[in-house]
């Protein structure tokens, strides 16, 4: 496992940085609640009556009086958006670095076999995630407690849980396509994260592009859609999935048959 220390160690900075962005941001929506809270009813009439605005973001599914319903949608946005890039860019450059960088010369000198490598480093990615998330809903979870409102257990725990699912497959395919690439394009993997999350709103807006919310994962991951039902989409979440498992699996193919400069 020493590829993996070394994997944890060097993405340490990078780990701490977003963690406390997005868990700033999102501990700045919590204790911001409490004051809007008396208004909220003149926002969620104001946003009901904005079209297709409002249908992109979910906001007419939502109570914005609500915790819950404040928190799918401003908290939400947070959570998918940064994870969402921050699980992309573990996942774009955990292999196309090493070429970058001109370490592969180096690292594939050792007695360590690529299954080896490729298995480390996609641990090492996960471990990042686990890490983002657990520090993530810990601060939550203290946040509602500092301001004193009722804990909606399911409505957060299954937030968090798309969240995180939504991060697995993004790195999953980011790490498919690190294998096929020489450099490590952090724009890559940020244009990828962006592009999902806009597929989502178009499939919100538009009752012929509902279709695109098979392809994003941001589909699954809609804040709004689990608060109104208490539940995921477990079709789209396997669906999610399958695409994340197809680009471990093209990785761990393309890697070991590549010709690593």
């Amino acid at each position: 496992m020493t590829l993996l220390r070394h994997e944890l160690k060097q993405g340490r900075n990078s780990l701490i940085i977003w963690t406390a962005a997005i868990g700033f941001l999102l501990a700045v929506c919590i204790f911001l609640f409490p004051e809007m809270k008396g208004e909220m009813n003149q926002v969620s009439d104001m946003f009901s009556s904005m079209g297709g605005f409002t249908e992109a973001f979910g906001m007419d599914q939502v109570d914005f009086g609500t915790l819950p319903g404040f928190y799918a949608v401003e908290c939400g946005n947070i959570l998918g958006l940064g994870g969402a890039f921050f699980a992309a860019l573990c996942g774009i450059s955990a292999l196309a670095k090493e070429e970058k960088e001109h370490t592969a010369e180096f690292l594939l000198t050792h007695p360590v076999g690529r299954m080896r490598i490729l298995t480390e480093k996609l641990l090492a990615v996960l471990a990042e995630l686990i890490l983002l998330n657990g520090f993530i809903l810990l601060l939550a979870v203290a946040s509602i407690g500092a301001i004193r409102e009722p804990f909606p257990w399911k409505e957060i725990l299954l937030l968090h849980l798309a969240y995180f699912l939504l991060q697995l497959e993004i790195a999953g395919i980011c790490f498919g396509i690190s294998a096929f690439i020489r450099r490590g394009s952090l724009g890559t993997g940020l244009g990828i994260a962006g592009l999902f999350y806009f597929l989502n709103i178009i499939a919100n807006i538009s009752e012929q592009a509902e279709f695109l919310k098979y392809i994003t994962p941001f589909g699954y991951a809609d804040g709004s859609d689990i608060v109104a039902n208490v539940s995921l989409d477990a079709k789209l979440v396997l669906i999610g999935m399958v695409f994340g498992a197809l680009g471990i699996t093209a990785a761990y193919w393309k890697y070991n048959r590549k010709d690593i400069a």
